[in-house]
């Protein structure tokens, strides 16, 4: 059974599009398969040896530690998307993890070192693993971006805003999103404090331009909310 969600998973992969139903099969004897609930921790970067991981369901908070003990995320992941030892080069000095936000969080992974005989081995998958990268990149550094220019209130409404865009189900101009974060999650995102995240998602209620709970975030009307 964990075969065959191996093929399916890769095959509708978007970076493995260039290969055929032979290649992909031959995929599936090197790469791994795990599932995780919500809270668990999915992989250790200073001590795990170094993996690629794909998505394929939930949503997984990237987490940068420090010397005390605080947690910074560094970015959430959505299904489809990598994470891991991207460059492919083995960082022995970051102290990061992946935790799973939702249940039924499932990924696939390859060892680096098989990821990398792979690329050599497929020139257009290395191709389109560079572009796929370059995107990524591109994404965290317009985020960074945004958190340099860019004033608390206008970092929560950028958020919410790609979120729901990525996330939501849309009815006409509005989105709602099933809630996975946590306030202290979205203050850590946004970087400010948890008691200012609070007050600015209670503003903009006020507002009336979202509805937030627990498990759901709600933008009534995505062309208004600035």
């Amino acid at each position: 059974m964990y075969d065959e969600l191996k093929y399916w998973y890769l095959r509708d992969h978007k970076l493995f599009s260039a290969l055929n139903s032979s290649q992909i099969k031959q995929l599936c004897i090197i790469v791994g398969f795990k599932k995780a609930k919500k809270g668990e921790v999915i992989y250790f970067s200073s001590s795990e040896v170094p993996r690629i991981f794909f998505l394929k369901t939930g949503n997984i908070k990237i987490v940068s530690i420090d010397e005390d003990g605080n947690e910074t995320i560094k970015d959430i992941i959505q299904r489809g998307d990598l994470f891991g030892e991207l460059d492919l080069a083995n960082d022995t000095n970051s102290n990061e993890q992946a935790v799973a936000l939702t249940n039924e969080v499932s990924i696939c992974s390859f060892l680096m070192s098989d990821f990398e005989n792979l690329l050599l081995q497929n020139p257009s998958l290395a191709l389109s693993y560079t572009k796929f990268v370059g995107l990524k990149m591109k994404r965290i550094k317009n985020s960074y971006s945004n958190l340099i220019s860019k004033d608390a209130r206008t970092r929560l409404v950028v958020f919410l805003k790609d979120w729901a865009e990525n996330e939501g189900v849309k009815t006409e101009n509005k989105y709602t999103v099933e809630n996975y974060l946590t306030q202290t999650d979205i203050a850590q995102i946004i970087c400010t404090s948890r008691q200012t995240a609070t007050i600015l998602l209670n503003d903009l209620e006020h507002e009336g331009l979202i509805h937030y709970n627990r498990k759901e975030l709600i933008i009534e009307d995505i062309s208004k909310f600035n």
